[in-house]
């Protein structure tokens, strides 16, 4: 399997080196040369999962080295099936994502990539220096994934302010001297924009060796397919999938899916109140606007890197017109989308829903008293998006984090105060390393430059 740039000015790349990689030189993002057709079920997570990634690595990871990765990686969730399916109401389900070590959908995708940095660094002898950027979750999933890598320093950009105390901490806790996270004075969108800039920064990436593991990185997408085909798996037929989203790369993987055979008949976009893919869906108004903080934060974004995946698809894989239109969306605020190219991508396979903070809350309470589970803000606008989209098919709605790494709100909708699991029950004791800077890429740079190893 090789690689292309959705911008098509980058040179093509086999899977170990878009892993090291993460952004395209061209500014874009690597995608495969061609889709797998999903595999046959195999007897656990860990066997579906590499058996799904198999030909996306081909040729850089061999087929015993990956399944270790998968095993491994996985048994560090505390449930047997890695991604439970739960009913909640007739012809409604949520699938659990969050039994992972951080408590969030992020670790079942790097608990991976961590490991497969791993080995390829260790294969090439080489160090790497991760900069990424953080609405709440992926920071302390890649944290966790990698802070035993010694071929690997990582620095996590977050908005200052805007993340849960329990994301924050799961962060910048962390004592591990590889591991470094600094509050940006600034939105989610800022830091992505910082870290995006960085990567074109050549004299900085190449001195530092700058690697990703946000969602551009394309073996965090790949990783996530697998749940979608295991949940479609569990129903046995035709599903709808409800998905929070902020960056897209969730629905991206769920698009793969569908795309490459599991039975999804539509991907239904929640969104909270920063609502550009849900105008996008419903209204063919795809313009961004001012970042609202929300009780959703993960969600807080208006620039969705991602969604340049499946626009790379709307444009047949021209990388020249993709590089076009996001060049006037960044000038211009707006991407404009043809008519007939949105009846023919959009209309058929997406659906959407705005979620309110109020409606949030609502739903935080209706499950609670429905069924005695407790939900999280991300996975409540979810479910609030499954019931008023649905048809006539089962919707499965992800559950993207424990409801305990945002108690403030679910306490404020059931009146209960949901309890972190045991591994983190001193979370709030522990002692924070925060580094404050402003959203300044010369500031953000060179303290990249003064912690990087890789950098000399």
């Amino acid at each position: 399997m090789h690689y292309i740039s959705t911008r098509g000015g980058a040179p093509d790349l086999g899977f170990a080196d878009v892993l090291l990689a993460g952004l395209a030189r061209d500014g874009g993002l690597y995608v495969p040369s061609e889709w797998a057709p999903l595999p046959p079920r195999g007897s656990s997570y860990a066997e579906d999962a590499a058996a799904i990634m198999r030909p996306y690595v081909a040729g850089d990871i061999d087929d015993e080295t990956l399944r270790s990765v998968c095993v491994d990686a996985y048994e560090t969730f505390r449930h047997p099936d890695v991604t439970p399916i739960v009913e909640i109401g007739d012809g409604l389900w949520v699938q659990e994502l969050f039994h992972g070590p951080t408590l969030a959908f992020k670790d079942l995708a790097l608990q991976v990539v961590g490991r497969l940095f791993d080995v390829v660094l260790s294969q090439r002898n080489e160090r790497v220096t991760i900069v990424g950027a953080t609405s709440g979750d992926t920071g302390s999933a890649a944290i966790d994934g990698v802070r035993n890598c010694d071929n690997v320093d990582i620095i996590i950009l977050y908005p200052a302010g805007r993340t849960s105390e329990v994301q924050r901490r799961q962060m910048t806790t962390i004592d591990s001297p590889n591991v470094h996270t600094i509050a940006v004075n600034g939105t989610f969108d800022d830091c992505q924009d910082l870290v995006k800039a960085m990567f074109a920064d050549e004299s900085l990436r190449d001195d530092c060796n700058l690697s990703a593991v946000n969602s551009i990185n394309w073996a965090r997408v790949m990783a996530q397919i697998v749940y979608y085909a295991v949940g479609t798996q569990h129903l046995g037929g035709k599903v709808d999938f409800s998905v929070p989203t902020g960056n897209f790369g969730n629905v991206l993987a769920g698009w793969i899916a569908r795309h490459t055979g599991a039975p999804i008949e539509r991907l239904i976009i929640a969104s909270n109140e920063n609502d550009i893919l849900s105008r996008f869906v419903n209204d063919h108004d795809m313009s961004t606007a001012s970042v609202v903080p929300t009780l959703s934060p993960s969600m807080d974004i208006q620039v969705s890197s991602n969604f340049e995946r499946l626009l790379f698809e709307m444009n047949a894989r021209d990388g020249g017109v993709t590089a076009q239109q996001l060049n006037r969306f960044r000038s211009s605020g707006k991407l404009i989308i043809e008519d007939d190219v949105f009846e023919q991508w959009i209309s058929p396979t997406f659906a959407a829903s705005r979620v309110s903070d109020d409606d949030t809350l609502r739903e935080i309470g209706q499950v609670y008293r429905d069924t005695g589970m407790l939900v999280d803000p991300h996975t409540a606008t979810g479910i609030a998006a499954a019931r008023r989209c649905r048809a006539e098919v089962p919707v499965i709605t992800l559950a993207t984090a424990h409801p305990a790494k945002f108690p403030d709100a679910v306490a404020k909708a059931t009146g209960v105060r949901p309890e972190l699991p045991a591994q983190l029950a001193d979370l709030m004791e522990r002692t924070e390393r925060i580094h404050d800077l402003p959203a300044d890429l010369a500031a953000v740079s060179s303290f990249v430059r003064s912690v990087s190893r890789a950098a000399g």
